[in-house]
């Protein structure tokens, strides 16, 4: 999810105060993030797809000084040596790397020694920023370290709720929003969009990573999409129904997964299907909220007993390319998510939950990876993994937009994932 192909990024004193605002901003925020937290809270890793919260906030500071400050600053000394093969995540290319499985394992360095290493690379970078002003080669790598510091933030707070959860006493990050008042949900209406051949893909009217790219022209069917994502109540329906006993619904592996894992529910559901664990820890489920933390294999039994498919990423792209970024994103503060607003046309895309679509993660036409380390984390992820779009509750506003695709493992279910419907016209 990291490789960049970079926007174009404009020199002069205002692009350049603006940049150190943005990095000055994404680091704090990051901190912000972690507020709530007990110092054995950064350490501890529940399952191998997660990382430690400490492990987070040195991997991103670690990006910073192994792509920038060791390449542009002469003579520059790592913080701590050893930091390079802890704090690696997968770049093959820069060298070896602590187990993924095994990062909750490092009870040293401490959080301590890594906060003053946040704080030592911040003020190098400060520097460094300040004695290049008008080197836009700089900017940016230093928008991708933005961007790729915005996602670490979904997946520390991704990674705490499972966390919790493995928790008996169910511990809470933060108490539950007001603003998540119980609401009457409104009935599901699915809006037409017209075939043809269309383009999709990053614009260039800002940043973007290289897997958005290039952007092509597709041929797209008449199909219908739903004006909101599938609510707890929908949900509750298909479980209710018997669909996690039923093979028919579903795909073959998702079956094999299903019977291996023993699924029931939805993950973080009680076994009563009344209530669910949240990041303000076990609340009772609200039918009009959307339905999330499914599997692309429960997203798409779910799409087969309603009579109905995923959408592919084109759809939804083209469905959401003309609307504003707005919606329940990390900004609203709310972390969960919320009852669809009440309105005309399709609503619900940005926020709220990544939906699944059907479409394989592969490269676009004429797509090529770019050279160097960088080049690593899109095109080579390009096999048995399927595209989510539209960000959740907890992805910053200024990270997302429509072209942006996420992309997971079908069995994955800890990330705050989702379903809208898709029907052929």
């Amino acid at each position: 999810m990291e490789a960049v192909q970079p926007a174009v990024v404009t020199s002069g004193r205002r692009a350049h105060d603006s940049l150190v605002a943005q990095y000055r901003g994404t680091r704090a925020a990051t901190l912000a993030i972690c507020e709530p937290l007990e110092t054995e809270d950064f350490v501890v890793q529940s399952m191998p797809d997660a990382s430690p919260v400490k492990w987070h906030l040195a991997h991103t500071t670690w990006f910073f000084e192994q792509f920038i400050l060791k390449t542009r600053v002469r003579d520059y000394r790592p913080f701590q040596e050893g930091f390079e093969y802890l704090f690696n995540s997968y770049y093959q290319t820069v060298g070896p790397m602590h187990r993924r499985p095994e990062r909750g394992l490092l009870t040293r360095p401490t959080v301590e020694d890594v906060l003053r290493y946040r704080g030592h690379v911040d003020t190098e970078m400060h520097t460094l920023l300040e004695s290049r002003a008008d080197d836009i080669a700089l900017a940016q790598l230093v928008t991708l370290g933005i961007n790729h510091e915005q996602q670490h933030q979904e997946l520390i707070l991704t990674d705490l709720k499972h966390l919790f959860s493995v928790n008996r006493l169910l511990p809470a990050y933060r108490a539950r929003s007001a603003a998540l008042a119980k609401v009457t949900g409104t009935p599901m209406r699915f809006i037409a969009h017209e075939g043809g051949i269309r383009e999709i893909g990053a614009t260039g009217e800002s940043f973007f990573f290289d897997n958005e790219t290039p952007r092509h022209r597709v041929l797209v069917e008449p199909y219908a999409l739903s004006d909101r994502v599938v609510t707890n109540a929908e949900y509750t329906e298909f479980v209710r129904d018997g669909g996690y006993r039923r093979p028919e619904f579903w795909l073959s592996d998702g079956w094999t997964t299903v019977s291996q894992e023993g699924w029931s529910r939805p993950l973080y559901w009680s076994a009563s299907g009344d209530a669910e664990f949240t990041l303000a820890g076990l609340q009772p489920l609200d039918a009009a909220q959307p339905v999330c933390h499914l599997s692309y294999y429960e997203a798409d039994a779910y799409a087969r007993w309603a009579g109905a498919r995923l959408p592919t990423e084109a759809e939804w792209e083209l469905a959401a390319g003309n609307l504003p970024v707005t919606g329940n994103l990390f900004e609203a503060n709310l972390l969960h998510p919320a009852a669809a607003p009440r309105g005309v046309g399709v609503t619900q895309m940005f926020g709220d939950v990544w939906e699944w679509t059907q479409s394989p993660y592969v490269a676009y036409p004429r797509y090529r990876p770019l050279s160097g380390a960088l080049g690593e984390y899109n095109g080579k992820f390009m096999c048995n993994q399927l595209v989510l779009r539209g960000g959740s509750y907890i992805t910053p506003t200024s990270h997302i937009r429509a072209s942006y695709r996420n992309f997971f493992y079908p069995q994955a279910r800890w990330q705050f994932m989702g379903v809208r419907l898709a029907r052929d016209l």
